[in-house]
């Protein structure tokens, strides 16, 4: 056998379950916007305000009062 070679053959379920092993879902990072203090995903637009690092870049509408 040479070096670094596997001295047996992985099964189909071992190799599923070391392929498997390591996918883990990381949670969404969530931060609040320092404009309108509402929670967004860091590094996109906020979408309440529609400000990305103190540019307005989405002209949002003001809501319709009655």
């Amino acid at each position: 056998m040479g070096q670094g070679q596997p001295k047996y053959r992985r099964s189909s379920s071992q190799k599923r379950m070391h392929r498997e092993a390591s996918y883990k879902f990381t949670p969404v990072t969530i931060v609040e916007c320092p404009r309108c203090h509402e929670p967004k995903i860091p590094h996109r637009v906020c979408l309440h305000c529609g400000y990305y690092r103190d540019m307005e870049v989405i002209a949002m509408k003001e809501p319709e009062t009655k």
